[in-house]
């Protein structure tokens, strides 16, 4: 263990002050990470449920000014939406959110997952344990369906909640390939932006309860079948978006 000495002519503090001063350290860094954080809820809120429409500018100073805050959390935040395919920076103009996907990139991203997730329910219906299921049943959603009276952060909740329900599935079935497969065309976020509307969540929700019931049952055949209603119905929800 590497032990650091006082420098000469320096006095040896007081443990107990050392140790307030951590602790007050410790503490601020937690404030400010919470409040990136924040930031980042509030502004992802805002992507899906459409409030910052797809293709519009995002200004930082506006953003400031909205949530009363420094540049250095907004700029997290956008950093982390960025990441995640929601916010495209471009050098010397700024921040947009992401264009609203076209309809053919719509149907293509249907038919990869009803291409890898169907098998890949099927097959962690056979690996699952105890364990896993108890994951699944807190990520489905479904415990907390009603909570909560503002439905933009419940849309928004849910949005990530999907998308973490399907990555453990396929994760649980143990092929990172497909899962990264997947993961990388941030599918979840960006149908999800396609439509504000409380059936997407509602219907979606009684649909996870399947799978989750096939999953359970260690039943292949029933967990690959629900996942394809599943993900058919997501799709024909959402079509009406492009009319």
């Amino acid at each position: 263990m590497l032990t650091l000495l006082p420098v000469k002519g320096q006095a040896m503090q007081n443990p107990d002050v050392t140790a307030e001063r951590e602790a007050r350290a410790s503490h601020r860094i937690q404030r400010s990470q919470g409040l990136s954080n924040d930031v980042y809820e509030a502004i992802f809120t805002q992507l899906m449920s459409l409030k910052i429409a797809p293709g519009s500018r995002i200004t930082v100073d506006n953003l400031v000014r909205e949530f009363d805050v420094s540049h250095t959390p907004i700029r997290e935040a956008l950093g982390r939406l960025e990441g995640e395919g929601l916010v495209v920076k471009t050098p010397l103009i700024g921040y947009r959110a992401a264009p609203q996907i076209t309809r053919r990139r719509f149907d293509e991203l249907y038919e990869l997952r009803l291409l890898l997730e169907p098998h890949a329910a099927a097959k962690a219906a056979c690996l699952i344990d105890e364990e896993q299921l108890a994951v699944l049943r807190e990520t489905a959603g479904v415990m907390a369906r009603r909570e909560g009276k503002d439905e933009r952060l419940r849309y928004s909740n849910f949005a990530r909640q999907d998308a973490l329900f399907h990555d453990k599935i396929l994760e649980f079935a143990q092929n990172e390939l497909i899962r990264q497969t997947v993961q990388h065309q941030h599918t979840h976020f960006h149908i999800f932006r396609l439509m504000y509307h409380a059936r997407v969540t509602e219907e979606a929700l009684d649909e996870h309860e399947a799978i989750l019931a096939a999953l359970a049952a260690r039943d292949p055949s029933a967990a690959e079948a629900a996942m394809r209603v599943h993900i058919e119905n997501s799709r024909d929800r959402l079509l009406p978006a492009f009319e």
